[in-house]
């Protein structure tokens, strides 16, 4: 069925993938962002195709639009980002979610919010099933992201529970592929270019934390499933890789991988950071009928072949002075 989905966020990494797939599926996509992390460079390969539209907004204004389905992707996703104006992040996630599920009110649009593992903080239960309701420092650097998808996830179920409205959750694990910020801090992005770039891979702490890593592909599928199942899958459902690696085990792999003489080096563990990070998905596997497929390996090659060539191009060198710089990004009041 020909839908015309609104993707907040749709500049961005996840979100980028997520208009790609929905508009191979046939739809309309309407793409919003403010470009704040996410980049033009990300969907400028849909700009030929009739059904995708490009609109520069914050969500922390409100959007009257027409459409059957949004996806509220929009939010700074890593620690060096959303910390930069925690105010702005804070507002993004609760008055962005406010706007957006008043809009999927107003015009009766399905909605599904993207939340985060990060909404059970530093965990005390391993793995992390949807019951459990975090360990998270209200006060701390990381608060204004964590705290925020908390809240943006309670509007969600109070206009369910007020409105009787069609609005879901998803709990996002560590994602990677083509396309993240390369100076974002996310793991990931931060030991592939380290290795290319020669330099040495930065390990916090004694790099025996565990994380799981799931590759966009999968988790853009269990988003599309997500939000294609009937009114009563409300969520929050957890959708990640519940295949668990230590931090030290990623960077040594990368290593391989690149072919690079970086050396490890070790530096203090940040405040809050969590020591332990896996998601528990029997929901989705029950309720959505998913599973990851796409193996570290298979997925770090794809991921690290994208930055080798952004890194390579002279466009995409000259980008990185002006896009992908965290220093250079455009100050927000609060």
């Amino acid at each position: 069925m020909h839908k015309r989905i609104l993707v907040t966020g749709g500049a961005g990494f996840l979100g980028s993938h997520l208009c790609e797939r929905l508009l191979e599926a046939g739809h309309e996509v309407l793409c919003v962002d403010n470009f704040f992390t996410g980049s033009r460079r990300n969907v400028a390969h849909l700009f030929n195709n009739p059904s995708f539209e490009l609109l520069r907004h914050d969500i922390t204004f409100p959007l009257y639009v027409e459409v059957d389905e949004i996806y509220n992707l929009a939010c700074p996703a890593s620690p060096i980002h959303y910390q930069f104006d925690p105010v702005q992040t804070t507002k993004t996630s609760v008055i962005g979610a406010i706007n957006m599920l008043g809009l999927a009110k107003r015009v009766k649009a399905k909605f599904l919010q993207a939340s985060t593992s990060e909404v059970y903080g530093d965990p005390t239960v391993h793995p992390q099933p949807e019951e459990y309701w975090g360990h998270v420092n209200p006060i701390g650097f990381r608060s204004c992201y964590d705290e925020g998808k908390r809240c943006a996830e309670t509007l969600v179920f109070d206009y369910n529970r007020q409105h009787k409205m069609a609005a879901k959750v998803v709990r996002i694990f560590n994602t990677y592929g083509p396309r993240m910020h390369p100076k974002d801090g996310r793991v990931v992005s931060n030991f592939v270019m380290q290795a290319l770039n020669g330099e040495d891979i930065t390990l916090y702490g004694d790099g025996e934390q565990t994380r799981s890593f799931c590759y966009v592909d999968d988790l853009v599928e269990a988003m599309i499933r997500m939000m294609a199942a009937g009114r009563e899958t409300t969520g929050p459902i957890n959708i990640g890789n519940p295949t668990e690696f230590t931090i030290r085990e990623l960077a040594e792999l990368v290593l391989e991988l690149t072919g690079s003489k970086s050396e490890l080096v070790f530096q203090p563990l940040p405040a809050d950071d969590p020591k332990q990070r896996q998601p528990d998905i029997r929901k989705a596997m029950k309720e959505l009928d998913w599973r990851p497929t796409i193996k570290l390996r298979e997925g770090l090659i794809k991921t690290i072949d994208y930055f080798d060539e952004l890194r390579r191009s002279t466009k995409g060198l000259e980008s990185g002075k002006r896009l992908w710089s965290s220093n250079g990004l455009e100050q927000r009041g609060g």
